[in-house]
């Protein structure tokens, strides 16, 4: 939360002219008064600072630019996804390599991808099989991939996560 004028606890703080010019360290009376005569507010900017670095400026604007930097900011950064992609310990050739094609769409999109392997009925007993599948599968991505989490058995699921190895370039 942002302080302004008298909200601002520090007796002493660090003044920012309007211009970005520093005015030095003042008393908060000081400072209220200079930015009253201007017209303007004193906002404390970095309270943790010592002493706390306030500036003098139109608290609209400067809100205004806060908060437009903020949402340019949010934009700009993509939340990495988790997708999923679940077959069972007999799955086909075929069926496989569109699993696989399907995961490099989501890898392509910047995305990490978890795999998990359902063992089921009598399968349990060959846990060794789900194993080789996943080294087959991490073999057929080759050294696009790096492997975030290794596969893990947990229950009746195996179950690894992948994601690419470059980082994907934006057009604009």
């Amino acid at each position: 939360m942002t302080r302004l004028n008298g909200e601002i606890r520090a007796p002493r703080l660090r003044v920012i002219d309007e211009d970005g010019s520093q005015l030095g360290i003042l008393s908060l009376r000081e400072a209220i008064s200079i930015a009253e005569e201007r017209d303007l507010d004193l906002v404390e900017i970095s309270p943790e600072a010592d002493p706390p670095i306030a500036k003098i400026t139109d608290w609209g604007k400067y809100n205004y630019k806060k908060t437009k930097q903020l949402q340019k900011s949010k934009k700009a950064s993509k939340a990495v996804e988790l997708k999923q992609i679940r077959f069972g310990l007999k799955i086909g050739e075929h069926d496989l390599d569109i699993k696989i094609n399907k995961a490099n769409k989501f890898l392509e999109s910047g995305n990490k991808v978890k795999f998990n392997i359902v063992y089921k009925g009598r399968e349990q007993a060959h846990k060794e099989l789900g194993f080789t599948l996943a080294n087959k599968i991490m073999e057929k991505f080759g050294d696009t991939i790096i492997v975030d989490q290794s596969p893990t058995l947990a229950g009746r699921q195996l179950s690894f996560v992948i994601r690419s190895n470059h980082a994907k370039v934006k057009n604009s």
